[in-house]
């Protein structure tokens, strides 16, 4: 019995000493992914150049790939980080409000410059007053956009009739719209206005101006609220460096700032038409 027991010993050595000593020598498994979810505030490519410097950055301090992602339209971002998809979410207020109270995101911060939702027309063209667009087409990005929602309710409060809302991927196809006499008015946020061409904006008129809401807001996946903390010391350490201070100046944002108590809270209004939103359209898949 001693006999077979050594026999067996080495034989369970011979058989394992080899896979341990490859698992030994084998590179590390890759750090996962830290995905960020942008809502599609511009087109795809501009996106990502955007937020290049964060990426960057980020990559840098939680030591594993970043990746910037965006969605076809702002239902499907709001589809995709609901259906727990982003590490981080980058969206205006009301996705943010929703994505806090139905997937259990936790907010980080929000950039320092007011977010406004505009009505603009061309400037030369008949459309004075929001009686003139009774009847006619108007423009928004998606029943899921916030500058889409303000709009529908800046019509009804101004008791305008049988507007048709078209949807487009972007403002500036808004805008391009618009000077082409294809529709009346187009609801599109300030920041995204004053990035356009001056040439652009000149042959423009803003009709109406929104109150200042919550816009562009960070946040951060429950299952990384262990990291909060830190995520959110490297968020303001990124927003010390020059690539972010020129990021910001470009695009008119103003920094960063912390989130009012219930700033998120008056949002719940417009959170809850991306919830009935995504109620109507997984119906219909």
């Amino acid at each position: 019995m001693a006999l077979l027991a050594r026999l067996t010993r080495r034989t369970l050595l011979a058989l394992l000493l080899p896979g341990l000593a490859c698992a030994a020598t084998r590179e590390p498994a890759p750090a996962s992914k830290f995905r960020i979810g942008v809502a599609p505030h511009s087109s795809a490519r501009v996106i990502l150049e955007m937020y290049q410097p964060l990426r960057e950055y980020l990559e840098s301090a939680l030591k594993q790939p970043v990746e910037i992602v965006t969605a076809p339209d702002f239902t499907e971002c709001a589809r995709r980080a609901m259906a727990q998809q982003y590490d981080m979410a980058i969206t205006t207020g009301h996705q943010a409000r929703l994505l806090q109270t139905d997937a259990n995101y936790r907010e980080l911060l929000t950039y320092s410059a007011d977010f406004k939702s505009i009505a603009v027309v061309a400037g030369n063209s008949r459309y004075q007053t929001p009686a003139d667009l009774a009847g006619t087409k108007v423009y928004g990005l998606s029943p899921s956009s916030l500058v889409t929602i303000w709009g529908q309710h800046w019509l009804q409060r101004n008791a305008v009739p049988d507007t048709t809302m078209h949807y487009v991927s972007a403002s500036d196809s808004v805008v391009h719209l618009l000077l082409k006499g294809e529709g009346s008015a187009g609801f599109v946020s300030l920041a995204n206005y004053q990035n356009m061409p001056a040439a652009i904006r000149a042959q423009m008129r803003v009709m109406a101006e929104s109150l200042p809401m919550a816009g562009r807001v960070y946040m951060l996946n429950a299952r990384h609220a262990a990291r909060r903390d830190a995520i959110l010391a490297e968020l303001w350490a990124f927003a010390q460096t020059e690539p972010a201070r020129q990021y910001f100046a470009r695009h008119q944002l103003g920094g960063y700032r912390t989130l009012e108590p219930r700033e998120l809270v008056a949002m719940e209004p417009y959170a809850n038409e991306v919830r009935q939103e995504l109620q109507r359209t997984s119906k219909t898949k």
